[in-house]
């Protein structure tokens, strides 16, 4: 397998539809809920928590980077679909070996679209995928972007920090909303410190409640600190999870919009 683009099982790997799949990508999880697959799914990661009947019910593998590899062997899988990002490459490559295994990598909101769209086929959904789409696209155009493009940082992780590069998934939505990364130029997800923040003339700064759970007590002491800089918390699902959860971000991220200070 060929990990560094998506990988989609030939028709003679897998029977179709799938009828047992893990998932290993909590906001691909929520998709193949949307689209109903609800005897379909036979695992899913401890990550995975929308829905949250789905998340007390179905048998959990672990977590994205610790899959339990026996666990999901056991569950007999006919299709895995995990991310480049989300999962470690050598639990992907031991898990082809049990299963057909599907690996996205978005960086896009197009790219989610279109992620959609291949699993909505796959597992023989196409008609609720196409919905889902095109409730999406009409969502996202309602968004009206911050023509001011303030200069924004969006952090991830504390102890170091770390902000979401140009390549990420999150770049791409605060390209959408009209916030100019400072950390475009980057890959992934650049470490970074206060001071750095204060001499980019970060204008706006993101505080995600994932994967690192900023709360407003982080805002306060960054803000001790960055006094110039407007700081507020932000939605991690809405930023980052590319799956149905799209629908709710064009809400969300008006409101967001709405009430910051930068306009």
């Amino acid at each position: 397998m060929d990990y560094n683009t998506p990988h989609l099982p030939s028709d003679n790997q897998i029977s179709f539809p799938p009828k047992r799949i893990v998932s290993l990508v909590p906001s691909q999880t929520e998709l193949l809920y949307s689209l109903g697959l609800e005897n379909e799914v036979v695992g899913i990661t401890k990550f995975c928590v929308h829905p949250e009947k789905w998340f007390k019910t179905k048998q959990r593998v672990g977590g994205p980077k610790t899959v339990d590899i026996d666990m999901v062997k056991s569950l007999q899988p006919d299709l895995v679909i995990a991310n480049k990002e989300e999962n470690v490459k050598e639990q992907i490559e031991a898990l082809q070996q049990l299963s057909p295994i599907w690996v996205t990598d978005i960086q896009t909101v197009e790219e989610a679209l279109l992620m959609i769209h291949s699993i909505g086929a796959l597992v023989n959904r196409s008609n609720e995928a196409n919905q889902i789409i095109t409730e999406i696209r009409d969502g996202w155009s309602q968004i009206h972007a911050l023509k001011s493009r303030p200069r924004t940082a969006y952090l991830i992780w504390k102890n170091p920090y770390m902000a979401a590069g140009g390549d990420t998934f999150i770049n791409d939505v605060m390209n959408s909303c009209g916030l100019d990364n400072i950390f475009n130029e980057h890959r992934r997800y650049p470490e970074t410190t206060i001071e750095q923040l204060s001499q980019l003339n970060c204008q706006l700064l993101l505080l995600s409640s994932e994967p690192y759970p900023f709360k407003e007590k982080h805002v306060h002491e960054l803000q001790q600190k960055l006094p110039k800089t407007q700081i507020v918390l932000a939605d991690g699902e809405i930023f980052s999870w590319y799956g149905s959860r799209l629908l709710l971000a064009p809400a969300y991220l008006t409101n967001f919009l709405a009430n910051l200070a930068i306009r």
